[in-house]
């Protein structure tokens, strides 16, 4: 939308516009081009107030912390904001009401990186502005039309919903036709107009189904009768699209020249200009060197369109190595000569060769000989950062402590005491008496590392404050967390004492391959291809775990990492769940290998037996290079020659009979697993340093989240979905997991959409006539798949970007997110319907799933969906049956937490820098803490306390300053007090100090044995402590004023933190007693 916005802005300096028939039949809302241009600049003077008050006028979001573009944040005197057509989102600094400085900023850690050269363009995120005339007839139109009125009371008091922009044509009194926008004497021209007419019908005619099916669903939710004779339903029918016949009466009324081309011929002036292909050269650079100079010889001008800034000078580095004169230029309207070489970045995708002309035009996909699809735009920074994930908590959640137990969150408060002023988390238990109210307990922020949101099955006992319950609960927990961890070192040993292959760095067919990529990396591929390198050219065996969402670009990583087996003469098994991805598998890393010498096979039920021995002789001799198959790969007839490494995709969904072969494999080959859906149980492993593990959270560029709708089942608006789809050439998944009644409910679509051809598919078809469909689907012969869940792995087609599913409700949590990542795998918007039956009862488990994939639509939200998942069910699969019930007495979060501390336990016996936790209090009476004025989100401010209790140096302490004065600007006294504490803390953390308090007029530390020599040093500075030595206790006499300043004024907050810090290293920098 933002684009389409941007675009009719600048409508008047365009001289060429290319549409479709329904962006220039589609009605414009003229508001948008009266309202005046808003830009900032570094420098410039403007309102901070105004400017929060334009964002908010242009449909902009106000958000705690900007993630999504339209979104802006307010803290201070700096906004956050995400225009809607930027790359990054920029902080904009001010002083008073003038602009300071404005950067740009990473999403992941909200970290500027760059400032911003000259002014910044803020067009509106919507065509449909919430003006006081829209909001006043939205109000009207909320009493007047029952169906709609929670989405027009949304809008009357100024709120954006999802879908407001469909009743743009009775909201807004100033919609005019594009082509009123157009300057006298343009032409349109029309190709293929008969077909254009045809689908302006079609369109008119989904837009009044697709109203229909959307207004009664409105209108039963809701409790109210609706009829479709009203003259506002009549109105919103055509959705405001002009006719064909109206859009060329028009442009004739208004002297725009109407052309057209049709298949019987065209007006004699009117002649398609025929362009030469060019000829790939597949990243032969010496070739194209030399067909280069040839070109500019024979006097052609040529252009090479490159993305990113140092891409093109990468290419300027190679063609003045090959003694061509190079021009970088911004764009292509001024003189250029064709004596040189021109490199520049443009939105043309494909090369051509207009002879006539003498132009050669050349894009990156012409020389690396990928023809697909790159995502426009410049490439994002290579650098993966820390992100920021902000602690979620709400008032009445659940949380562990892990000295008091299972209690409910209230809320986060500042108290002073004594005028010492620190925030504090509030935590309920139960009432240690009958009768009683609720015991509270106040959790300083500097303790929230012992806090954990509780996440398992059912909800769970609220213990009691010194209660038996907790003790024996935890006991029992770490027994088991005990056992589970030794399994694990157990594993990791036998492995890191294998001997490996260490493989080669990269040849030049590798960097050919990678070059070949269709895609622009985002910077979390591009971190994890070279973590997998690494890990491969270890001398030791490979266990690496690549998490990350559907269609983030994990099947990339692992065709690179095969390709470099490969390249060391080593096989490669690829193994998958079903058969069907092992297809999809075989396809994709067929076509990446093309040009390469390398074999690849399948092995599953797709192949012949003959196909299957010619398979297993070829891998038994060395002739199969890499081997892509189901379980069947871990059979005893399969015999490898050299095998060096092997992929697992989706290994949650192997059972354990198959887990227990990969566990004898991984202690002598490479072992990479990926994952979609995120299990926090690999991820704790990962963390604790057992398994490696890489994140992919980054989604590619030109991603968008899915439209999801949860609903009643209706036919009206299935018929409406499909027909919205095939009116873009698009196509369908329609999934029904019922195999005695699948032929009868694609009767159904049939009857329902007469024109869509429709494809069944199941498990229980022959192998031949699965094939035949899937592969008929993957080349668009069919219009609409339905199918069970065999899709929900495996198979990925571009062009489908509609999903409806029957029966939504018997469905998991993660089967719904895997199925709904079977589309939005392209460019255009995709839709999934998970629809359920009007006439059951849902059981509370099932509407608590659908609630949460309703909620959980942005990229990345598998993670999220996992740990919901968890919350739902229980964690009974994750470790075994016989761990759930000490998941569920102890919390999730705290459970992995135990399996680490137990893990690192054990690896501090024999792995170098494996050391002790140690947990660390420190008590002065100083203020300490981030202020509600400073940072103003109760949960922003609850992830900085987190992250800060878990430092574990003094450099993230260093990098969390740097964040907050970055993020909020110049950090207050009392915050410069809590980090500042927390370096202290950290020092005596590696000391192994756990109490520093003061205690009235002492500093109470422990455990602590002074020496002879100490001891009496102890007396001698500080006269009148206390050495206990039996207990391990010293109590050091504190001062009440600083001699060392003059007049000796009442000791402060800063110099008694400059005293303690002075006292923990006088005392912990010396030889200890034993």
């Amino acid at each position: 939308m933002a684009r389409r916005i941007d675009t009719l802005i600048n409508l008047d300096k365009a001289r060429v516009v290319v549409t479709t028939a329904r962006a220039l039949l589609q009605p414009i809302n003229k508001e948008i081009f009266e309202m005046p241009m808003l830009s900032i600049e570094s420098g410039r003077q403007q309102n901070f107030s105004e400017l929060i008050q334009e964002l908010t006028h242009r449909a902009y979001s106000r958000v705690d912390m900007v993630e999504r573009r339209g979104d802006f944040a307010v803290r201070g005197g700096i906004i956050d904001l995400f225009p809607p057509l930027a790359e990054h989102p920029v902080r904009v600094e001010f002083f008073g009401d003038e602009i300071e400085e404005i950067k740009y900023f990473e999403v992941s850690d909200q970290r500027t990186f760059a400032s911003v050269e000259g002014a910044l363009s803020l067009i509106p995120c919507r065509e449909l502005i919430l003006t006081p005339e829209i909001a006043e007839r939205a109000r009207q139109l909320a009493v007047k039309y029952p169906e709609i009125s929670e989405i027009c009371n949304k809008a009357a008091e100024g709120i954006y919903s999802q879908g407001l922009e469909s009743l743009l044509s009775v909201l807004s009194k100033k919609l005019v036709p594009l082509l009123q926008l157009l300057p006298k004497g343009f032409e349109v021209i029309s190709l293929d107009q008969e077909r254009i007419a045809l689908r302006v019908r079609d369109l008119i005619s989904t837009n009044k189904e697709f109203l229909e099916a959307a207004w009664s669903s409105a209108a039963l939710s809701q409790g109210v009768e609706t009829s479709s004779n009203t003259p506002l339903r009549q109105e919103l029918s055509t959705g405001g699209f002009l006719e064909l016949d109206e859009a060329i009466s028009y442009a004739a009324k208004n002297k725009i020249i109407w052309r057209y081309f049709n298949s019987y011929g065209s007006p004699e002036d009117l002649q398609i200009k025929q362009f030469i292909a060019v000829e790939p050269f597949k990243s032969n650079f010496e070739k194209l060197i030399k067909q280069v100079k040839t070109w500019i010889e024979q006097g052609f001008l040529v252009v090479i369109s490159l993305e990113g800034i140092g891409i093109l000078e990468r290419y300027r580095d190679i063609f003045v190595d090959g003694d061509i004169a190079v021009a970088l230029v911004d764009n292509l309207s001024a003189d250029l000569s064709p004596d040189k070489l021109y490199l520049t970045s443009t939105l043309i995708r494909h090369g051509f060769i207009d002879q006539e002309q003498m132009i050669v035009f050349l894009t990156e996909a012409d020389i690396t000989g990928n023809r697909d699809l790159r995502a426009a735009g410049s490439r994002m920074p290579s650098k993966r950062k820390a992100s920021i994930d902000p602690l979620e908590l709400k008032s009445g959640d659940y949380v562990v402590h892990e000295q008091h137990g299972v209690g409910r969150y209230l809320e986060l408060v500042r108290r002073d005491v004594a005028g010492i002023s620190r925030e504090y988390l509030v935590i309920e238990y139960a009432s240690s008496k009958k009768g009683h109210p609720a015991d509270r307990i106040y959790v300083p922020t500097d303790s929230l590392e012992q806090i954990t949101r509780y996440i398992g099955g059912e909800a769970p006992a609220v213990h009691r404050i010194g209660g038996g319950d907790w003790i024996k609960a935890k006991s029992r927990a770490k027994k088991a967390v005990k056992e589970i961890a030794g399994e694990l070192i157990r594993l990791y040993a036998a492995r890191t004492s294998s001997p490996g292959f260490a493989f080669s760095p990269d040849t030049t067919w590798q960097r050919e391959l990678e070059d070949s990529f269709a895609y622009v990396e985002t910077p979390d591929q591009l971190v994890t291809i070279n973590e997998v390198k690494e890990d491969m050219q270890r001398p030791y065996p490979m266990d690496r775990i690549i998490c990350g969402d559907v269609g983030y670009g994990k099947t990339e990583i692992a065709i690179r990492a095969a390709f470099k087996a490969v390249q060391d003469a080593k096989q490669v098994a690829v193994l998958v769940p079903t058969t069907l991805l092992a297809q999809q598998h075989l396809a994709t890393f067929t076509q990446r290998y093309s040009g390469f010498p390398i074999t690849v096979s399948a092995l599953s039920r797709f192949a012949s037996t003959k196909e299957i021995n010619e398979t297993l002789a070829g891998l038994a001799s060395g002739g199969v290079d890499i081997v892509i198959g189901t379980h069947r790969l871990l059979s005893e007839d399969v015999v490898f020659r050299d095998l060096g490494l092997i992929i697992v995709d989706e290994e949650q969904r192997f059972g354990v009979e198959h887990k227990e072969k990969l566990k004898k494999l991984r202690a002598s080959v490479d072992v990479l697993a990926m994952s979609a859906t995120p299990i926090p149980r690999t991820l704790e492993m990962a963390i604790t340093g057992i398994r490696e593990m890489s994140t992919i959270t980054t989604p590619p560029e030109q991603r968008h989240p899915v439209l999801t709708y949860v609903g009643a089942y209706d036919e009206k608006q299935v018929a409406a979905a499909i027909h919205r789809e095939l009116l873009r050439d698009g196509q369908v998944f329609y999934i029904h997991n019922r195999v005695e009644s699948i032929d009868d409910v694609a009767s159904k679509i049939r009857r329902l959409v007469p024109q869509a051809t429709v494809a069944i598919a199941h498990g229980q078809m022959s192998e031949t006539s699965l094939e035949q469909v899937v592969v008929g689907f993957w080349n668009r012969e069919f219009d609409v798949l339905v199918c069970t869940t065999i899709v929900e792995n495996g198979i990925d087609v571009a062009n489908a970007n509609t999903l409806i599913v029957e029966r939504a409700d018997l469905f998991g949590l993660s089967q719904l997110h895997q199925l709904r990542g079977r589309v939005g795998r392209s460019r255009e918007r995709a839709y999934a319907y998970f629809f359920y039956p009007i006439d059951r009862a849902m059981s509370e488990v099932a509407l608590d799933r659908l609630s949460t994939i309703a909620q959980n639509t942005e990229l990345g939200a598998g993670m999220r969906v996992a740990l919901k998942d968890l919350e739902i069910r229980g964690a009974g699969n994750l470790l075994g049956g016989e761990q759930s019930g000490h998941i569920a007495d102890v919390g999730f979060d705290l459970y992995m937490r135990m399996v680490g501390d137990a893990v690192n336990e054990y690896k501090a016996g024999f792995i170098e820098g494996g050391q002790e936790l140690v947990e660390c209090k420190v008590e002065l009476p100083v203020t300490a803490h981030l202020s509600a004025e400073y940072v103003p989100s109760d949960r922003l401010r609850l992830d900085l306390y987190r992250r800060l209790a878990d430092t574990k140096d003094e450099d993230e302490i260093t990098k969390i300053g740097e964040e907050l004065s970055d993020r909020f600007g110049s950090l207050p006294r009392e915050a410069e007090n809590l980090l500042r504490i927390a370096r202290l803390r950290t020092y005596l953390k590696d000391k192994k100090i756990q109490d520093f308090a003061v205690q009235g007029r002492y500093v109470k530390i422990a455990p602590l044995v002074p020496n002879e020599s100490l001891e009496l040093k102890i007396k001698r500075l500080y006269p009148g402590s206390i050495v206990k030595s039996v207990t391990q206790v010293v109590m050091i006499a504190r001062p009440q004023s600083a001699a060392w300043v003059s007049e000796s004024e009442e000791i402060g907050d800063t110099s008694l933190i400059d005293w303690a810090v002075e006292l923990a290293k006088t005392l912990l920098e010396r030889p200890l007693g034993k």
